[in-house]
């Protein structure tokens, strides 16, 4: 019996190997993200704790330097939530786009398979006809011999 060899096995290799590369892509770009966004959330939550403490000195009264100090922090730290917004923005957008890209690589990768199970099917089937015809054969020629004496 003829062993089986998938004929595309090389092709099927070759595009587990981008899924797997593509999976590690996507799983940094996620890591990427989480780092940004987890930088966002700080400082969202520093301006937060930052008016609350504004506000509560407001309310005891403090000095006219420190009114300029905390507006100073307040709009620097403004600044830095605008450009860490667009930096979680770029991340969500690249980290989609990784995610997309391996579910077009994990598609590809799932024919192949199932190309190769149909393949891997029709083999058995032929290799199952051809064994028939052979012990149909042997049988033949049994029945022969012993017609003839042999």
């Amino acid at each position: 019996m003829k062993k089986y060899q998938y004929r595309f096995e090389k092709v099927l290799m070759y595009r587990e190997q981008q899924k797997t590369e593509t999976e590690i892509e996507f799983k940094e770009a996620v890591h990427a993200f989480e780092v940004v966004a987890t930088q966002l959330y700080e400082l969202l939550k520093k301006k937060e704790d930052t008016l609350a403490e504004q506000q509560e000195k407001m309310m005891t009264g403090f000095m006219i330097n420190e009114i300029h100090h905390y507006s100073r922090f307040i709009d620097s730290l403004e600044k830095r939530i605008a450009v860490t917004q667009q930096q979680v923005m770029q991340a969500r957008s690249k980290m989609n786009w990784f995610e997309g890209k391996l579910l077009e690589k994990t598609l590809e990768v799932r024919k192949f398979e199932k190309m190769k199970e149909k393949d891997h099917e029709h083999h058995r089937t032929e290799m199952e006809q051809l064994e028939a015809i052979q012990l149909d054969e042997l049988a033949t020629l049994k029945f022969r011999r012993r017609e003839n004496g042999w």
